[in-house]
């Protein structure tokens, strides 16, 4: 019997594999730290909340209405309990800020995330039915200044990465009353339209006619572009803050564009609404990076305080799709390559000697060719290369190859940089070299 993962769920190896998952584990990793490093340096603080929580949760805080909670969730109950697998981070950290009265501690909180969700939608490219997420919240603040402060936050983490054709694509849903006059106004122009429209908008043109706006359907779309525009029904107050977000995002240089037809799939967002989007890399038609917008509501419906809230998700597949194909980084990591039997013992002790000194080291005892292991090094990302034969141990030295300063490892001789470091001296001139960053000229080091 052969066992194969779940369809739409898949592994993260250390290495590129061929399929449709987009990277290897050090891709992964490189986007998680540009994450944590941004979101920290605006303030916001981790948190860790449970993969599974009560389906009711879901059903209150995204909407009965939505392709989430009719058809995606997986579902299940346990010790009598309805219980389901998280579909998305923001209802979670809503219901945790709720539970331990965050509010009553600080006035405003700036929290972030990074972990696995679960949706059970059609498998494809971009699509996964267990993906990754991050994303952040704040708790407290009404903003418009925190509004574009996260929304720059976003361009600059993806520009940081290499995507630089970011366009936010910016709306308002209005507060509760505004929402109301939009859909009845949306009630009154669909409703005659009805036998055109798919089979969902039909559906749910009672309940929820915005999520009509959100439909992929050509004959959805095709009605909407006509529909009345929801900017045109904003309240004073939501006008005001919609313009002011404008001014925000004006003095912060960020290119963006109105999009009267964006409403997302979820039902909790008020007022501020975006997504950014690009045509970097491998994301193909559906080209949203990441979404976001208020939801001044939730807390209050989930039974806390009346407190202002805005936050963004993003799916680290389609980010990872987007950046394409890279060039490999390489690691502060060392490769120890002995020649014969004799120096193994040798490279096991230096390896020993590079982990004390926090160097992460591997040492290859296998026996192989020097070309093989120079191209194993490379495979790894390791930035340098510590050769030991017999001549070097005879001569008390130590060969090392930098390959951040070499062509990499195309034949047997490896890189171009190269030097024999005294076996005494080599701990030193290794963390000398990783520490600084520099070239083995820089670091001092003899050719």
């Amino acid at each position: 019997m052969s066992f194969r993962s779940v369809q739409g769920m898949f592994d993260i190896l250390p290495v590129q594999t061929k399929g449709e998952y987009p990277a290897a584990i050090r891709e992964w990793q490189r986007l998680e730290r540009a994450f944590r490093s941004s979101a920290e340096l605006y303030g916001y603080t981790e948190i860790r909340t449970p993969l599974i929580e009560h389906t009711k949760l879901f059903v209150r805080s995204i909407g009965d209405t939505t392709d989430v909670v009719e058809k995606e969730m997986y579902s299940f109950e346990r010790h009598r309990d309805q219980l389901c697998l998280r579909p998305e981070g923001t209802a979670s950290a809503a219901r945790a800020y709720v539970q331990h009265s965050v509010q009553a501690q600080e006035p405003v909180s700036r929290w972030y995330y990074l972990g696995p969700m679960f949706r059970a939608e059609r498998a494809q490219r971009g699509r996964y039915r267990q993906f990754y997420q991050a994303g952040c919240e704040i708790f407290g603040d009404p903003g418009p200044a925190c509004d574009a402060e996260l929304i720059e936050m976003l361009v600059s983490l993806f520009e940081g990465l290499g995507i630089s054709d970011v366009t936010v694509h910016l709306n308002s849903l209005g507060s509760a009353g505004t929402r109301e006059r939009y859909r009845d106004a949306l009630l009154a122009y669909l409703t005659p339209h009805k036998d055109s429209l798919s089979e969902d908008s039909q559906r749910r043109l009672e309940k929820n006619p915005l999520r009509v706006l959100d439909s992929k359907a050509p004959e959805d779309q095709a009605l909407v572009a006509d529909a009345p525009k929801l900017l045109d029904v904003l309240s004073d107050d939501d006008r005001e803050h919609f313009e002011t977000l404008q001014r925000y995002l004006d003095a912060y240089g960020v290119r963006y564009e109105l999009d009267p037809t964006l409403v997302r799939g979820l039902d909790y967002y008020t007022r501020t609404l975006f997504e950014l989007k690009s045509n970097s890399g491998d994301l193909g038609a559906q080209n949203t990076l990441c979404g976001g917008g208020r939801y001044d509501n939730m807390i209050k419906s989930l039974g806390g305080a009346d407190v202002p809230a805005i936050g963004f998700a993003m799916g680290l597949e389609r980010i990872l799709l987007a950046l394409g194909e890279q060039a490999t980084e390489k690691t502060d990591s060392v490769f120890i390559a002995p020649l014969g039997k004799d120096a193994v013992s040798e490279a096991l002790v230096l390896g020993r000697e590079l982990r004390q000194a926090g160097i992460p080291t591997e040492v290859d005892g296998r026996g192989n060719s020097m070309k093989s292991m120079l191209r194993r090094a490379n495979h790894l990302g390791s930035r340098l290369v510590l050769i030991l034969g017999d001549n070097e141990i005879e001569r008390g030295v130590v060969q090392l190859k930098d390959f951040q300063s070499s062509d990499g490892p195309d034949s047997g001789s490896g890189g171009k940089a190269q030097s024999d470091v005294p076996r005494s001296d080599i701990v030193a001139q290794v963390s000398l070299l990783l520490s600084n960053g520099g070239s083995m000229s820089s670091a001092g080091a003899a050719t």
